[in-house]
């Protein structure tokens, strides 16, 4: 299930002239696969041109090995129900099979479509990213989620737990004052619906030889260990 809200729908690793081409999409599993090819197409007008930094660039910090094979990254909103489930429910248990494993690296991307309260998350991990601490606060965001758009993103808040991870708060907030981040974050929501995203969370699965796999949706351990197992077999 992919989660899309009913009110408020707001606001290098490869080489970037790799081109994304979309294959057939799969509606009745969620996934599709996509297959980059060595020559960019180049249109005057059209449909976004997809390249290896749609995927790639204004996201966070690399979590794992940065020499995995496979690369996972997620479009998600802090705010968002379904990704705060797939956080507790799925990700503990993946993370320990194939990320601390080595096997599968990950990149996290916004997607912030539920409300000022999402972008004002967004950015706080970022500033936390100046501090080395991307994942540490990322983590902070999704162990304190209690709903969407009820303040508990505010920033007294994002603060409070940047306090709770150990940040410099000087530095923490003179980024947030500044929104010294926008940029990376309207990019990011830009990529997400150059890939037509309608919701959180949206994961895409590269293997070693660049094809890319859509997974739509928090989907069970199960959806995941399957394409990763499929892909490292390659």
């Amino acid at each position: 299930m992919i989660h899309v809200p009913s009110l408020a729908i707001g606001a290098g690793i490869a080489s970037v002239a790799i081109i994304v081409m979309f294959l057939a999409f799969n509606l009745s599993n969620n996934e599709s696969e996509l297959e980059i090819a060595p020559t960019p197409v180049i249109e005057e007008s059209g449909p976004a041109q997809i390249t290896s930094a749609t995927f790639f660039e204004n996201g966070s910090p690399i979590l794992g090995n940065p020499n995995a094979p496979v690369t996972l990254i997620e479009f998600g909103d802090y705010q968002c129900f379904y990704c705060n489930q797939f956080f507790h429910k799925t990700e503990p248990e993946l993370f320990k099979n194939y990320v601390e494993t080595g096997k599968v690296k990950v990149i996290f991307k916004d997607y912030t479509i539920i409300g000022p309260d999402s972008v004002s998350a967004a950015h706080a991990a970022h500033c936390a990213d100046e501090q080395e601490m991307f994942w540490k606060y990322h983590d902070m965001l999704y162990n304190n989620w209690k709903g969407e758009n009820n303040g508990w993103a505010s920033s007294e808040n994002l603060l409070g737990f940047a306090r709770d991870v150990g940040l410099d708060i000087d530095t923490f907030s003179k980024c947030m004052i500044e929104s010294k981040h926008t940029s990376v974050i309207t990019n990011s929501n830009q990529d997400a619906k150059d890939l037509g995203l309608t919701g959180t969370p949206a994961f895409f699965v590269i293997g070693p030889d660049n094809k890319v796999t859509k997974i739509g949706g928090a989907q069970p351990y199960d959806v995941f260990e399957r394409i990763f197992n499929s892909e490292l077999e390659k």
